[in-house]
């Protein structure tokens, strides 16, 4: 099976400093949804793997929340894409969960529902805890210089064998994708 794991945040949609609180506050990052789209066509399953401590905080309710996904898998959709599943973490820092990212719960969530080890599967994000929770997980971390990605470059000490994308367009297109 060819699974990928996308951040939501910087990846799919543009990031913000603050959680995006309703529907019409979330914008695709330009290419992103197209790039999806290529992904499902060659046969890759696609799933999400996001904080969202915004829940957490009590910026966002659930029911905000679905709509808000709602929205973006509508526009994958539209382009032709698909997101087989989506996985969050509502718990803020705090919380001390194991979900969390850089923690790995989601990860462990996500080979246990597809029956796949990670070695082989990219992990895409734009911040230093979305590539440590990758590496840690034995997924191959992927950062993309979107969202908060260029500010994670210039920090450093990223994982061993990070790759690094311009966006997720690029990503897909070193994946050499074939469709099936």
């Amino acid at each position: 099976m060819k699974l990928i794991i996308l951040d939501q945040n910087g990846v799919i949609n543009q990031g913000r400093d603050t959680c995006i609180r309703t529907p019409d506050e979330w914008k695709p990052v330009p290419g992103s949804l197209q790039a999806i789209a290529r992904l499902v066509h060659a046969g890759y399953r696609v799933v999400t793997a996001t904080n969202q401590s915004g829940i957490g905080r009590g910026l966002l309710d659930m029911t905000t929340f679905n709509s808000i996904n709602d929205r973006m898998l509508r526009a994958v959709q539209q382009e032709g894409g698909r997101i087989d599943a989506l996985f969050f973490c509502p718990h803020t820092q705090h919380d001390k969960c194991t979900c969390r990212k850089p923690g790995i719960g989601m990860f462990k969530e996500i080979r246990q529902r597809y029956g796949v080890e990670l070695s082989q599967v990219p992990a895409v994000g734009d911040s230093l805890r979305d590539l440590q929770a990758a590496a840690k997980a034995g997924a191959i971390p992927v950062l993309v210089l979107t969202g908060k990605g260029k500010d994670t470059l210039a920090g450093g000490e990223l994982p061993t064998n990070t790759q690094i994308y311009p966006d997720l367009s690029a990503v897909v297109d070193s994946l050499e994708i074939q469709a099936v």
